[in-house]
């Protein structure tokens, strides 16, 4: 499949996902934002889209207004049924695109906590089956989706309600990092570091480094959705 990203900043990209991707031989291209001559192809042109992450927010279109044109993108796949996949800010943009409110957090929560399956989730059995041991996975936002109309809410975390959303079975938004790799970890952590405040559902560098530990198991659960999601 032709597999198109998009890319809000240059430390967070495909991580795992890429991996994946090529092991599977699926074709790969990508628009960087942050790039002044960045370019979007013709949805005709490409099988599924994956939306990346980013510390702007969704309504931050005076400070970036690319964020215009990619909603209009992101709105096109999603009409014409492409597979389209959110991660962290991602899923923030495809809710906004399918009319559903961004607000800040009840919680910051950046980094490792775990998620909890709604009792909607039980109603899509692998989906429920990947998430019933309530896994540790690895956060980083301050913003939250509000689930968009005809959507299942999936799971919830400790400190924050609506992490993930299904809708028509082919467009998937994950509040968190499954895609996480020691290498996009050091990155954020290096970029991001000014944001590890002490809050509640905020980890040192230290406590998110150790929790190096749970990438493997982040890489799998990412493995089978990209899986599912492709197959649809």
């Amino acid at each position: 499949m032709k597999v198109h990203f998009l890319q809000h900043v240059h430390f967070e990209n495909l991580g795992y996902i890429e991996q994946w991707l090529k092991h599977h031989h699926h074709g790969i291209s990508k628009t960087k934002f942050f790039e002044k001559d960045h370019e979007l192809p013709s949805v005709p042109e490409i099988d599924a889209l994956i939306v990346m992450g980013g510390p702007m927010g969704v309504y931050d279109e005076n400070e970036f207004n690319w964020l215009h044109e990619e909603k209009l993108f992101i709105k096109e796949c999603i009409a014409t049924g492409k597979k389209v996949l959110g991660i962290c800010l991602g899923a923030q943009l495809i809710a906004d695109c399918l009319g559903a409110r961004v607000t800040k957090a009840m919680n910051k929560e950046i980094g490792w906590w775990p998620v909890i399956p709604t009792e909607a989730c039980r109603e899509l059995n692998w989906f429920y089956e990947l998430f019933q041991n309530n896994p540790i996975v690895f956060h980083w936002h301050g913003d939250q989706f509000q689930i968009p109309d005809g959507s299942a809410d999936l799971l919830v975390s400790p400190a924050n309600t609506n992490q993930a959303f299904i809708f028509n079975n082919h467009v998937i938004g994950l509040q968190f990092h499954l895609e996480v790799t020691e290498d996009s970890l050091a990155l954020m952590l290096e970029n991001g570091s000014a944001e590890l405040k002490d809050l509640p559902f905020i980890q040192s560098t230290e406590i998110i480094s150790a929790g190096s530990k749970n990438i493997s198991l982040c890489n799998e659960m990412m493995s089978e959705i990209l899986q599912h999601w492709i197959a649809t």
